[in-house]
């Protein structure tokens, strides 16, 4: 069946107090999603955010990031009052996330609301923590450890915490139990407010396309609380780390700093890790999106320590094996594999075998020098379609910074005429992407908005201006969505319980 969605990451609402979060926006989001004809809504990972804000740099795979809690729901509990909300919002900013501010005021503030809550003895809050008995304790006490040394990466901590050794871990949980507790209760409240609002999305017609990582942060529980899925030493140290080889675009290559599985161990565990990762995801999605396909097939191993990511070597990864035995265990997956950039042979055979639907983005395919696999008629149904993703420019700005003959393919493929408005030429890109036969096509609200460069969610390889963006409060009018609804409907796009009898 035909859909469309639209890409808009959970911090990016414009809801109060500094940061979206699932209060009202979230659910007027959805309101006008499911008004606008639309049948999905990607965001991106929900992580605890690390150093550079980043959501694919998270202290936990399993884990929800505290500053998506609704402050107002907090304040309907009794736990917090309106004005220590906005107190705690001083110097946060209505368009752009301040993420130095929440940082310094808001975990203070769900500390308060922690201590009113009498959490420890709510039944629903020890079924929660049972539940999650895999992940949340060492989570939790991770988080502990790290606020009593200031946030410092467990790499750094006394070896006898870093190396998780028995008397230390009884020790530590011991001192630090109330705020084991706290932890566990943000997730708590984050939990019971996503699945809330999934629900209701769900009931509106709207199904919820979520986004993983390949690869978990250096720092973070994951790796302190397994070592032996890694590619570790004795001592707990990496021996490689993921990144990217040098291309044209990067003399150097790209180091990003990843941990590497050791896939041999995960072999043996009947991949048990990525097992209980990927069911714990379609609790929170109904769809996922795995960034980085190309490393399931074979990886870039740069040893540790290295400055550049020049001197890497590749290693074949667990390629049919891992989503055989996720498949076997969990049912048919609804995933996106995202499988931009330069492909082998064996990583189109793998995207094949799997069945996993590719993605294609318009903003990649008008090349004057050769054909594209991304223009539109080389695409099968089994695909996912976008103007632009959450790490490419704003397709409003894109026309400003393609080549002059790149353009000139670009306005020549939509029959648009070369003096466009560049409003006029996003559109259009639009109507290409919901015209082309991919089953589903998912568009950043950025370019629906037709926005510059300064609504730009992400610029690779870049720090400190990056996961910023918010929308406007009025900006996605009722015009809008009956514009989006309208052509959602010409392209037949529309979902069942958006559609039209």
């Amino acid at each position: 069946m035909r859909n469309s969605g639209i890409l808009l990451p959970v911090a990016s609402l414009p809801s109060r107090y500094g940061i979206g979060c699932f209060d009202r926006c979230a659910y007027e989001f959805v309101d006008k999603l499911a008004r606008a004809g639309q049948s999905y809504w990607q965001i991106l990972p929900m992580g605890p955010t690390g150093y550079g804000d980043s959501p694919y740099q998270s202290f936990s795979t399993f884990a929800g990031n505290p500053y998506f809690i609704s402050l107002d729901d907090l304040v309907k509990k009794g736990y917090l009052q309106t004005q220590e909300c906005e107190e705690a919002a001083e110097g946060t900013d209505a368009r752009r996330v301040r993420y130095g501010v929440l940082y310094e005021k808001r975990f203070a503030l769900l500390r308060k609301a922690f201590g009113r809550s009498g959490i420890e003895s709510d039944a629903g809050f020890n079924a929660f923590v049972q539940k999650n008995s895999e992940w949340l304790p060492d989570y939790a006490l991770f988080m502990a450890v790290k606020d009593s040394k200031n946030g410092k990466s467990y790499l750094e901590w006394e070896e006898d915490i870093r190396l998780r050794k028995p008397e230390a871990m009884v020790s530590y949980k011991n001192k630090w139990m109330d705020d084991v507790y706290f932890y566990e209760f943000l997730q708590y409240e984050f939990s019971c407010q996503w699945k809330a609002l999934k629900a209701y999305a769900n009931k509106k017609g709207v199904k919820i396309i979520g986004d993983i990582p390949i690869y978990v942060a250096l720092d973070s529980a994951d790796t302190w609380a397994h070592p032996e899925l890694f590619q570790f030493d004795k001592d707990g140290q990496p021996i490689g780390v993921a990144g990217c080889p040098p291309d044209a675009f990067s003399e150097t290559g790209q180091l990003w700093g990843n941990p590497l599985y050791n896939w041999k161990i995960h072999k043996e565990n009947g991949y048990d890790w990525w097992i209980s990762r990927i069911r714990n995801c379609y609790e929170w999605y109904d769809m996922v999106r795995i960034d980085h396909f190309r490393g399931f097939d074979e990886y870039y191993a740069i040893p540790y320590g290295h400055k550049t990511a020049e001197h890497g070597e590749w290693e074949p990864g667990p390629g049919m094996d891992l989503f055989t035995a996720l498949q076997e265990e969990l049912g048919e997956l609804p995933i996106i594999a995202e499988d931009l950039g330069f492909l082998t042979d064996s990583v189109r055979k793998l995207l094949k075998d799997s069945g996993f639907p590719g993605m294609k983005v318009l903003q990649f395919a008008f090349d004057s020098r050769e054909d594209s696999d991304y223009l539109p008629y080389h695409y099968d149904r089994n695909s996912v379609v976008y103007t632009g993703t959450h790490d490419n420019a704003t397709t409003f700005s894109c026309w400003d910074e393609m080549a002059k003959e790149d353009k000139a393919v670009a306005v020549r493929y939509m029959n648009c005429g070369r003096f466009a408005s560049k409003k006029k030429l996003t559109w259009n890109l639009i109507c290409l992407a919901m015209g082309s036969v991919s089953d589903l096509c998912v568009i950043p609200m950025q370019d629906y908005l037709c926005l510059p460069n300064t609504a730009r969610t992400n610029t690779p390889s870049t720090i400190g201006d990056n996961w910023q963006w918010r929308m406007d409060q009025d900006a996605f009018s009722d015009s809008l969505c009956e514009k989006i609804r309208k052509m959602t409907k010409l392209y037949g796009r529309v979902g069942m319980l958006n559609g039209e009898n």
